[in-house]
């Protein structure tokens, strides 16, 4: 019985051959493709089938609690909880609550797209089973990266490794978990 594996990566020496790998493993059924390279590669998010973010949404309705917070907690001390007639002005005086309401928006929003973002990337991830590949290290400076992952429905190793050999990478490795 062998070990359970991560997934098989493949190494690539150019950009647009990972790109091309990528586009082939996500149209001949693979589900669960991620890509790594050193810098960002235009049409790299498509060809793996990145999908898209929740991240704007959130932001939105965090700026909208905030903005709508801070209003109504202005809006509650000055009109319902203690209010005091200054200069004959009305107790819900809009335009003195914009500045709080503007700051408010955009503390919320700002918080929620960062704890939005850790979640979407699932971090904190201190460990993971990439960092085992001895050669993933070049990731970061000259070398593509397609990694076909094991937790896939129906995934079997001999069957990615003849797909991943067709595609003519520099290596494949099993990624250990």
């Amino acid at each position: 019985m062998s070990a359970p594996i991560y997934g098989l990566m493949a190494e690539f020496a150019s950009a647009d051959k990972l790109v091309a790998a990528a586009r082939e493993a996500r149209e001949s059924g693979h589900p669960r493709v991620e890509a790594y390279s050193p810098f960002p590669i235009e049409g790299l998010d498509d060809a793996v089938g990145f999908a898209g973010s929740r991240v704007p949404l959130a932001t939105l309705i965090g700026g909208i609690v905030g903005g709508g917070g801070g209003f109504f907690l202005q809006w509650y001390a000055a009109v319902i909880d203690y209010p005091i007639n200054i200069g004959g002005r009305p107790p819900n005086s809009w335009p003195a609550f914009i500045p709080i309401t503007f700051e408010m928006t955009v503390l919320f929003a700002a918080l929620t797209a960062v704890v939005a973002m850790f979640v979407a990337n699932g971090l904190p991830k201190l460990r993971h089973p990439v960092f085992n590949v001895r050669e993933f290290d070049h990731s970061t400076r000259n070398r593509f990266f397609l990694c076909l992952r094991a937790d896939a429905p129906k995934f079997d190793a001999a069957q990615a490794r003849r797909f991943l050999e067709r595609l003519e990478p520099l290596k494949i490795v099993e990624v250990p978990l």
